[in-house]
C-alpha cells in the first residue's frame, strides 16, 4: 500500500486573461470553466467538418476511408473522454449564464450525438436517477446485484443496460413523478432515431461511423466506468458514498477529464466544481479513513477495470492509499476489496448516506 504524498491533480489558479478569454468569460457562469470553451471550439472546428465530409457524395474510395480513419481516431482517442466529462460537469453546473439559455443546448443537442450521446438522455439518467438513487436498487445502472470481478457479470450488466436501459429509465422517471425529465429523454431518443434514419438514406456508411458506432462505444465505455466507480460496495452499508465509490488520484486521466477520478467526493457533493475535488479530498481525509474508503494512487478507472476482471487484487492493493492507518496491511486491504466486490441481493435494506 501507499502513503498519501503530494497530489498533482489540477486545481484552479488565478491568472491573467487575454482579450479572447475576456470575451468568452462574459457568457459563461464560472471562470473556472473557461477550458470548456476552448475544448468546445476545437471539437467544433475539427470533428464536425470531418463528419460532414463523410456525407459528401464527392468523397469516395480511399479518400473516404482516410477521412473516416482520422474521424474515428479524433472522436474516440482525442475528444471522447474530455467531451464526455465536460458534458458531465455542465450537467451538474450550467455552463452559460441564465441570460443565454440556448447556448446550454449546444453540448447536449449539437455535439453530444457525435460522441454517441442521444440528446438529454445522459442528463435524465445521471441527474434524474443515478445521483438520487446512489447506486442502490432503484438505480437501473446499479452494480450491487452483480459479481463485480467477473467478466460474465459485466457482460450481463452491459447487455441489460444496452437493450433495456432507456426503457427502464423512462419507467423509473415516470414512477418517481419526474415527467419532465422523462419527456426530455424520450424526445432526445426519438429525434436521434429520426435523424439517423434519414441520414441512412443519404449515406448509411457515414451514419454508422459518425453516429451509430459511437453510440455503442460510448455506452460500453460508460458502463465500464460506472462498473468500476461502483465496483467496491460494502454489503453492510451500500448507501454510504465512502463505501460504494472509489477515488483515483495522481493520474493523467484527471488532467484530461476534469478530475473525474474523484468519484467519492462527487457523490458526497455532486455540485462541487471539478477544480475543487483535490482540495476537498485533502480536507476530509478523516472521513475516508473512518470508512476504509478505496483510494488508488496512479491507477485510472480503465486500468482498475481490467485488473479487477483479472482479479489482480495484489496489484490493486499495491496502489491503494492507506489513509491514517485505515488498513493494517496489504492482506487486510485485499480482504476488504474482495468482500466489497461480492454480489449484493437487491432486497437488502439500504439507506443513502452522502456525508
Amino acid at each position: 500500500m501507499k502513503v498519501l504524498g503530494t497530489i498533482h491533480d489540477p486545481v484552479f489558479t488565478e491568472r491573467t486573461y487575454s482579450r479572447l478569454d475576456q470575451f468568452f468569460l462574459q457568457y459563461i457562469k464560472d471562470e473556472r470553466d473557461l477550458p470548456f470553451i476552448y475544448l468546445t471550439i476545437r471539437i467544433s472546428v475539427t470533428l464536425l467538418p470531418l463528419a460532414a465530409l463523410l456525407f459528401m457524395p464527392f468523397v469516395t474510395g480511399w479518400v473516404w476511408w482516410t477521412v473516416a480513419a482520422i474521424h474515428f481516431y479524433i472522436s474516440n482517442f482525442v475528444f471522447k473522454g474530455p467531451f464526455g466529462l465536460m458534458l458531465h460537469c455542465t450537467s451538474h453546473r450550467p455552463f452559460f449564464k441564465p441570460e443565454y439559455p440556448l447556448l446550454n443546448n449546444y453540448l447536449p443537442w449539437v455535439l453530444a450525438p457525435f460522441f454517441g450521446h442521444t440528446p438529454e438522455t445522459y442528463y435524465s439518467h445521471h441527474i434524474g436517477m443515478h445521483h438520487p438513487e446512489n447506486n442502490l436498487e432503484d438505480d437501473d445502472s446499479s452494480t450491487m446485484e452483480f459479481q463485480r470481478d467477473c467478466y460474465k457479470s459485466f457482460l450481463s450488466y452491459f447487455g441489460r443496460f444496452f437493450v433495456l436501459g432507456v426503457h427502464n429509465l423512462l419507467g423509473y422517471l415516470r414512477r418517481k413523478k419526474r415527467g419532465k425529465l422523462a419527456k426530455r429523454a424520450m424526445t432526445g431518443e426519438i429525434v436521434f432515431g429520426i435523424v439517423c434514419t434519414i441520414l441512412c438514406f443519404v449515406n448509411w456508411q457515414a451514419t454508422v461511423l459518425v453516429f451509430l458506432l459511437p453510440l455503442v462505444i460510448y455506452r460500453l465505455i460508460a458502463m465500464m466506468g460506472n462498473w468500476t466507480q461502483h465496483a467496491f460496495v460494502d454489503f453492510d452499508d451500500p448507501g454510504n458514498a465512502y463505501k460504494n465509490s472509489i477515488t483515483c488520484i495522481n493520474v493523467k486521466y484527471n488532467k484530461k477529464c476534469w478530475n473525474d477520478g474523484y468519484h467519492i467526493s462527487h457523490h458526497v457533493r455532486p455540485g462541487l466544481h471539478w477544480t475543487e475535488h483535490p482540495t476537498f479530498f485533502q480536507k476530509t481525509l478523516d472521513k475516508y479513513a473512518q470508512n476504509q474508503a478505496v483510494v488508488f494512487d496512479g491507477l485510472d478507472f480503465l486500468q482498475i477495470f481490467f485488473l479487477l476482471m483479472r482479479r489482480r487484487y495484489d496489484v490493486l492493493a499495491s496502489h491503494m492509499v492507506n489513509l491514517d492507518g485505515a488498513f493494517a496491511d496489504d492482506a487486510e486491504a485485499i480482504a476488504v476489496l474482495r468482500r466489497r466486490t461480492q454480489r449484493i441481493p437487491v432486497t437488502v435494506s439500504v439507506e443513502v448516506v452522502a456525508a
